[in-house]
Protein backbone atom coordinates (compact mmCIF):
# COMPACT_ATOMS: atom_id res chain seq x y z
CA UNK A 1 0.00 0.00 0.00
CA UNK A 2 1.61 3.44 -1.08
CA UNK A 3 0.79 6.54 1.80
CA UNK A 4 0.67 9.98 1.27
CA UNK A 5 1.26 12.39 3.96
CA UNK A 6 -0.83 15.06 3.01
CA UNK A 7 -2.37 16.29 -1.11
CA UNK A 8 1.03 18.73 -1.52
CA UNK A 9 2.59 17.94 -4.74
CA UNK A 10 0.04 13.99 -5.03
CA UNK A 11 1.77 11.89 -7.95
CA UNK A 12 0.24 11.73 -11.25
CA UNK A 13 -0.09 7.63 -10.35
CA UNK A 14 -1.67 8.29 -7.39
CA UNK A 15 -4.65 10.28 -9.03
CA UNK A 16 -7.95 9.16 -10.01
CA UNK A 17 -8.75 6.32 -7.28
CA UNK A 18 -11.68 5.18 -5.84
CA UNK A 19 -11.93 6.67 -2.46
CA UNK A 20 -13.64 6.20 0.81
CA UNK A 21 -12.98 8.76 3.42
CA UNK A 22 -12.69 8.77 7.68
CA UNK A 23 -11.10 8.67 10.59
CA UNK A 24 -11.81 4.56 10.62
CA UNK A 25 -10.88 4.03 14.34
CA UNK A 26 -10.84 0.35 14.72
CA UNK A 27 -11.28 -0.44 10.85
CA UNK A 28 -14.36 -2.34 12.35
CA UNK A 29 -16.41 -4.68 10.03
CA UNK A 30 -18.71 -1.18 9.36
CA UNK A 31 -15.28 -0.04 7.89
CA UNK A 32 -14.37 -2.87 5.92
CA UNK A 33 -17.94 -2.58 4.04
CA UNK A 34 -16.48 0.40 3.08
CA UNK A 35 -13.57 -0.74 1.63
CA UNK A 36 -15.39 -3.55 0.30
CA UNK A 37 -17.26 -0.91 -1.73
CA UNK A 38 -14.40 0.65 -2.60
CA UNK A 39 -12.67 -2.21 -3.87
CA UNK A 40 -15.37 -3.00 -5.95
CA UNK A 41 -15.58 0.48 -7.61
CA UNK A 42 -12.03 0.62 -7.93
CA UNK A 43 -12.36 -2.65 -9.83
CA UNK A 44 -15.09 -1.49 -12.06
CA UNK A 45 -12.98 1.69 -13.22
CA UNK A 46 -9.83 -0.07 -13.56
CA UNK A 47 -8.02 1.95 -11.15
CA UNK A 48 -6.86 2.41 -7.24
CA UNK A 49 -8.61 1.23 -4.11
CA UNK A 50 -7.71 4.57 -1.84
CA UNK A 51 -8.49 5.65 1.65
CA UNK A 52 -8.50 9.63 2.81
CA UNK A 53 -7.65 9.03 6.71
CA UNK A 54 -8.08 12.23 9.45
CA UNK A 55 -5.25 11.94 11.86
CA UNK A 56 -5.81 12.57 14.39
CA UNK A 57 -9.01 11.75 15.12
CA UNK A 58 -11.22 14.93 15.01
CA UNK A 59 -12.61 14.54 18.73
CA UNK A 60 -8.98 14.85 19.62
CA UNK A 61 -8.35 18.33 17.81
CA UNK A 62 -11.35 19.95 19.21
CA UNK A 63 -11.66 18.12 22.99
CA UNK A 64 -7.83 18.33 23.08
CA UNK A 65 -7.92 18.27 27.09
CA UNK A 66 -9.99 15.01 27.06
CA UNK A 67 -8.08 11.69 26.49
CA UNK A 68 -9.62 9.46 23.57
CA UNK A 69 -9.68 6.01 23.70
CA UNK A 70 -8.00 5.32 20.12
CA UNK A 71 -8.88 1.75 18.92
CA UNK A 72 -6.45 1.77 16.63
CA UNK A 73 -3.05 4.13 16.05
CA UNK A 74 -2.20 5.45 12.82
CA UNK A 75 0.76 2.69 11.77
CA UNK A 76 -1.97 -0.31 13.02
CA UNK A 77 -4.80 1.46 11.17
CA UNK A 78 -2.39 1.35 8.24
CA UNK A 79 -1.79 -2.51 8.29
CA UNK A 80 -5.11 -3.58 8.66
CA UNK A 81 -6.40 -1.35 5.98
CA UNK A 82 -3.48 -2.92 3.59
CA UNK A 83 -4.62 -6.13 4.30
CA UNK A 84 -8.37 -5.53 3.86
CA UNK A 85 -6.80 -4.34 0.50
CA UNK A 86 -6.76 -0.52 0.45
CA UNK A 87 -4.01 0.27 -2.41
CA UNK A 88 -3.12 3.70 -1.56
CA UNK A 89 -3.78 5.42 1.40
CA UNK A 90 -3.70 9.91 1.78
CA UNK A 91 -3.53 10.68 5.52
CA UNK A 92 -4.61 14.51 6.04
CA UNK A 93 -3.74 16.15 9.11
CA UNK A 94 -6.79 16.72 11.02
CA UNK A 95 -5.87 20.52 12.14
CA UNK A 96 -7.21 24.17 12.20
CA UNK A 97 -6.52 24.59 8.39
CA UNK A 98 -8.67 21.37 7.27
CA UNK A 99 -10.99 21.78 10.36
CA UNK A 100 -12.05 25.40 8.62
CA UNK A 101 -12.46 23.84 5.18
CA UNK A 102 -16.36 24.02 4.06
CA UNK A 103 -17.97 20.87 2.59
CA UNK A 104 -17.65 22.72 -0.90
CA UNK A 105 -13.57 23.75 -0.27
CA UNK A 106 -13.33 19.94 0.85
CA UNK A 107 -14.66 18.62 -2.46
CA UNK A 108 -12.97 21.55 -4.54
CA UNK A 109 -9.88 21.21 -3.11
CA UNK A 110 -9.15 17.96 -1.61
CA UNK A 111 -11.10 15.35 -3.69
CA UNK A 112 -11.14 17.34 -7.31
CA UNK A 113 -8.05 19.47 -7.29
CA UNK A 114 -5.52 17.37 -5.31
CA UNK A 115 -6.79 13.54 -6.29
CA UNK A 116 -8.69 13.68 -9.19
CA UNK A 117 -11.38 11.31 -7.45
CA UNK A 118 -13.48 9.06 -10.00
CA UNK A 119 -15.60 7.82 -7.16
CA UNK A 120 -16.33 8.54 -3.90
CA UNK A 121 -17.68 5.99 -1.26
CA UNK A 122 -18.99 6.86 2.16
CA UNK A 123 -21.13 5.69 4.57
CA UNK A 124 -24.83 6.54 5.08
CA UNK A 125 -24.16 8.74 8.02
CA UNK A 126 -20.84 10.54 7.00
CA UNK A 127 -20.18 14.52 7.44
CA UNK A 128 -17.99 16.40 6.27
CA UNK A 129 -16.60 19.94 6.32
CA UNK A 130 -16.92 22.98 9.19
CA UNK A 131 -19.89 22.88 11.12
CA UNK A 132 -20.22 18.94 9.73
CA UNK A 133 -22.94 20.67 7.14
CA UNK A 134 -21.81 18.21 4.19
CA UNK A 135 -23.79 14.86 4.00
CA UNK A 136 -23.81 11.91 1.37
CA UNK A 137 -26.71 13.78 -0.71
CA UNK A 138 -24.64 16.77 -0.58
CA UNK A 139 -21.55 14.85 -2.02
CA UNK A 140 -23.52 13.24 -4.47
CA UNK A 141 -24.56 16.33 -5.95
CA UNK A 142 -21.50 17.70 -5.78
CA UNK A 143 -20.13 14.78 -7.90
CA UNK A 144 -22.82 15.17 -10.57
CA UNK A 145 -21.38 18.77 -10.79
CA UNK A 146 -17.56 18.04 -10.75
CA UNK A 147 -17.57 14.69 -12.37
CA UNK A 148 -17.11 12.09 -9.83
CA UNK A 149 -19.32 9.07 -8.89
CA UNK A 150 -20.72 8.53 -5.12
CA UNK A 151 -21.43 5.59 -3.45
CA UNK A 152 -23.43 5.77 0.35
CA UNK A 153 -23.10 2.27 1.98
CA UNK A 154 -25.91 1.47 4.66
CA UNK A 155 -25.21 1.19 7.75
CA UNK A 156 -23.67 -2.34 8.86
CA UNK A 157 -24.94 -4.56 11.85
CA UNK A 158 -25.54 -8.01 13.14
CA UNK A 159 -28.26 -9.22 15.06
CA UNK A 160 -29.58 -5.60 14.97
CA UNK A 161 -26.42 -4.50 16.99
CA UNK A 162 -25.21 -1.64 14.61
CA UNK A 163 -20.94 -1.71 14.16
CA UNK A 164 -19.46 1.57 15.07
CA UNK A 165 -16.34 2.49 17.20
CA UNK A 166 -18.54 3.71 20.37
CA UNK A 167 -19.87 0.28 19.83
CA UNK A 168 -16.46 -1.69 20.13
CA UNK A 169 -15.16 0.65 22.77
CA UNK A 170 -18.21 0.11 25.01
CA UNK A 171 -17.84 -3.75 24.81
CA UNK A 172 -14.26 -3.37 25.91
CA UNK A 173 -15.12 -1.16 28.61
CA UNK A 174 -16.78 -4.43 29.97
CA UNK A 175 -13.88 -6.56 29.31
CA UNK A 176 -15.64 -8.05 26.61
CA UNK A 177 -12.87 -8.39 24.11
CA UNK A 178 -14.85 -11.61 22.91
CA UNK A 179 -17.49 -9.13 22.07
CA UNK A 180 -15.52 -6.76 20.44
CA UNK A 181 -13.48 -8.91 18.08
CA UNK A 182 -17.19 -9.83 16.40
CA UNK A 183 -17.65 -6.83 15.57
CA UNK A 184 -13.74 -5.76 14.66
CA UNK A 185 -13.38 -8.50 12.19
CA UNK A 186 -9.69 -9.16 14.12
CA UNK A 187 -8.67 -9.51 17.82
CA UNK A 188 -8.00 -6.37 19.27
CA UNK A 189 -4.50 -5.47 20.30
CA UNK A 190 -2.28 -2.94 21.97
CA UNK A 191 1.56 -2.50 21.53
CA UNK A 192 4.29 -0.67 23.55
CA UNK A 193 8.10 -0.71 24.35
CA UNK A 194 8.45 -3.45 27.99
CA UNK A 195 9.64 -1.58 30.91
CA UNK A 196 11.07 -2.42 33.91
CA UNK A 197 8.89 -2.67 36.96
CA UNK A 198 8.82 -3.88 40.62
CA UNK A 199 9.60 -7.03 39.28
CA UNK A 200 6.65 -8.67 41.65
CA UNK A 201 5.71 -10.80 38.90
CA UNK A 202 8.60 -12.51 39.01
CA UNK A 203 8.78 -12.90 42.96
CA UNK A 204 5.54 -15.11 42.68
CA UNK A 205 7.40 -17.38 39.84
CA UNK A 206 5.18 -14.87 36.93
CA UNK A 207 8.08 -12.60 35.66
CA UNK A 208 5.70 -10.32 33.32
CA UNK A 209 6.72 -7.93 30.25
CA UNK A 210 5.15 -4.58 31.34
CA UNK A 211 3.68 -1.87 29.41
CA UNK A 212 1.72 1.35 29.82
CA UNK A 213 -1.42 2.02 27.80
CA UNK A 214 -2.02 5.25 25.69
CA UNK A 215 -4.09 7.79 27.21
CA UNK A 216 -7.65 7.50 27.52
CA UNK A 217 -7.70 3.51 26.96
CA UNK A 218 -10.60 2.22 28.56
CA UNK A 219 -10.14 -1.26 28.99
CA UNK A 220 -11.48 -3.00 31.68
CA UNK A 221 -8.71 -4.19 34.83
CA UNK A 222 -8.40 -7.80 35.43
CA UNK A 223 -6.78 -10.91 33.50
CA UNK A 224 -7.10 -11.86 29.66
CA UNK A 225 -6.00 -14.50 27.55
CA UNK A 226 -3.75 -13.18 25.02
CA UNK A 227 -1.44 -13.63 22.12
CA UNK A 228 2.17 -11.79 22.32
CA UNK A 229 3.85 -11.05 19.01
CA UNK A 230 7.29 -10.05 19.05
CA UNK A 231 9.27 -9.68 15.87
CA UNK A 232 8.63 -12.78 14.34
CA UNK A 233 7.59 -14.66 16.91
CA UNK A 234 4.64 -14.95 19.36
CA UNK A 235 3.30 -16.77 21.93
CA UNK A 236 0.26 -17.71 24.38
CA UNK A 237 0.06 -15.48 27.68
CA UNK A 238 -2.21 -14.33 30.57
CA UNK A 239 -1.98 -10.62 30.97
CA UNK A 240 -3.26 -8.51 33.55
CA UNK A 241 -4.43 -5.07 33.41
CA UNK A 242 -5.29 -2.99 36.89
CA UNK A 243 -4.09 -1.17 39.77
CA UNK A 244 -2.17 -4.19 41.83
CA UNK A 245 -4.74 -3.95 45.02
CA UNK A 246 -3.22 -6.73 46.61
CA UNK A 247 -0.04 -4.74 46.69
CA UNK A 248 -0.05 -1.01 45.97
CA UNK A 249 -3.32 0.50 44.23
CA UNK A 250 -0.69 2.19 41.83
CA UNK A 251 -1.30 3.75 37.93
CA UNK A 252 -2.54 1.25 35.91
CA UNK A 253 -0.06 -1.13 33.67
CA UNK A 254 -0.17 -4.12 31.26
CA UNK A 255 1.68 -7.25 32.86
CA UNK A 256 1.99 -9.65 30.52
CA UNK A 257 3.30 -13.63 31.28
CA UNK A 258 4.38 -15.25 28.41
CA UNK A 259 3.90 -18.71 28.67
CA UNK A 260 6.94 -21.13 27.96
CA UNK A 261 9.06 -18.02 27.52
CA UNK A 262 12.57 -16.94 29.21
CA UNK A 263 13.77 -14.19 27.41
CA UNK A 264 14.96 -10.95 28.04
CA UNK A 265 12.37 -8.35 26.44
CA UNK A 266 13.46 -5.06 28.10
CA UNK A 267 13.31 -2.66 25.68
CA UNK A 268 11.58 -4.11 23.02
CA UNK A 269 7.92 -3.77 21.44
CA UNK A 270 5.57 -6.36 22.05
CA UNK A 271 1.63 -6.23 20.49
CA UNK A 272 -0.46 -8.07 22.65
CA UNK A 273 -3.76 -9.62 21.31
CA UNK A 274 -6.63 -9.76 22.98
CA UNK A 275 -8.51 -13.04 22.96
CA UNK A 276 -10.49 -13.35 25.98
CA UNK A 277 -11.43 -12.08 29.23
CA UNK A 278 -11.13 -14.87 32.03
CA UNK A 279 -12.08 -12.71 35.79
CA UNK A 280 -11.89 -9.01 36.97
CA UNK A 281 -9.20 -7.51 39.38
CA UNK A 282 -9.34 -8.20 42.90
CA UNK A 283 -7.60 -7.92 46.25
CA UNK A 284 -5.98 -11.20 47.47
CA UNK A 285 -5.19 -11.68 51.50
CA UNK A 286 -1.54 -12.64 50.68
CA UNK A 287 0.83 -13.11 48.70
CA UNK A 288 0.53 -16.98 48.28
CA UNK A 289 -3.32 -16.54 47.57
CA UNK A 290 -2.76 -14.52 44.72
CA UNK A 291 0.12 -17.13 43.49
CA UNK A 292 -2.91 -20.08 43.73
CA UNK A 293 -5.06 -17.61 41.77
CA UNK A 294 -2.52 -16.68 38.87
CA UNK A 295 -1.90 -20.39 38.60
CA UNK A 296 -5.55 -20.83 37.80
CA UNK A 297 -5.58 -18.02 36.08
CA UNK A 298 -3.11 -19.50 33.65
CA UNK A 299 -4.29 -22.55 33.13
CA UNK A 300 -8.03 -20.98 31.96
CA UNK A 301 -6.22 -19.09 29.45
CA UNK A 302 -3.97 -21.77 27.99
CA UNK A 303 -7.40 -23.93 27.72
CA UNK A 304 -8.91 -20.74 25.61
CA UNK A 305 -5.94 -19.66 23.65
CA UNK A 306 -5.54 -23.97 22.27
CA UNK A 307 -8.96 -23.56 20.99
CA UNK A 308 -8.91 -20.06 19.66
CA UNK A 309 -8.91 -19.26 16.22
CA UNK A 310 -6.01 -17.13 13.83
CA UNK A 311 -9.26 -14.81 13.13
CA UNK A 312 -12.84 -14.43 15.37
CA UNK A 313 -15.59 -16.52 13.78
CA UNK A 314 -17.46 -15.72 10.84
CA UNK A 315 -15.09 -13.28 8.52
CA UNK A 316 -17.31 -10.46 7.57
CA UNK A 317 -15.09 -9.55 4.15
CA UNK A 318 -15.55 -13.36 2.66
CA UNK A 319 -12.68 -13.09 1.28
CA UNK A 320 -9.17 -15.19 0.84
CA UNK A 321 -6.79 -13.57 3.03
Amino acid sequence: MRILNGTDNVPACARGAALTIGNFDGVHRGHQALIEATRNEARRLATQAGAVVFEPHPREYFQPDKPHFRLTPLPLKLRLMDEFGIDLAIVLAFDARLATLSADEFVSRVLVDALGARQVVVGYDFRFGKGRIGDPEALRGAGAALGFGVTVVGQVAEAGEVFSSSAVRAELALGDVKGAAQMLGWWWRVSGVVRSGAKRGAGLGFPTANITLAAGTALAHGIYAVRVHTGSSHYAGAAYLGTRPTFDDGAAILETFLFDFNANLYGREIEVEFIDFIRPDRRFDSAEALRAQMDKDCGRAREILARAAAKPSGDFMGRDQ
